[in-house]
């Protein structure tokens, strides 16, 4: 069963909110430890289209079109994620975190979820865009 169909026809939805790991309180987190705000927009875009999806399932009288543009919202906004190219240490910490909780709940199951996921891995330099700088470990890609 499709975790929309699990959704759409379970009693309640939960809408589970991320829990950001505590931070050692004896060190500041470096800047280059802290998510993007790029990618923390695209969670919490994604944070926001999943409790209106939830709502739409929920809501008595609503119209299945509700339904249908609450969910590709949702799926698109989790998209999003999956497909952003996690470069800094701490947007692959904060994308790792997120979809971990995401699946945890079933939810990180379409093949489009994994296809996104892996290109997102697959940059060259001349792909660094605002994500930064590839790490000097990471191997290039061949063209």
């Amino acid at each position: 069963m499709s975790r929309r169909a699990l959704l759409f026809h379970s009693s309640s939805a939960v809408v589970a909110s991320t829990v950001a790991a505590a931070a050692p309180a004896t060190e500041p987190p470096r800047p280059e430890q802290e998510p993007s705000s790029e990618l923390r927009a695209l969670i919490e875009a994604h944070k926001t289209k999943y409790v209106v999806f939830g709502k739409a399932i929920h809501e008595m009288g609503g119209s299945s079109r509700d339904y249908d543009r609450a969910s590709r919202a949702e799926e698109k906004a989790l998209l999003a994620i999956c497909a952003y190219p996690a470069v800094r240490e701490g947007d692959r910490w904060a994308k790792a975190r997120y979809l971990l909780e995401i699946e945890a709940r079933g939810e990180l199951d379409l093949p489009e979820h994994m296809q996104a996921l892996l290109r997102s891995t697959m940059w060259d330099e001349t792909d660094r865009g605002a994500a930064g700088q590839p790490p000097s470990d990471c191997p290039k890609l061949a063209g």
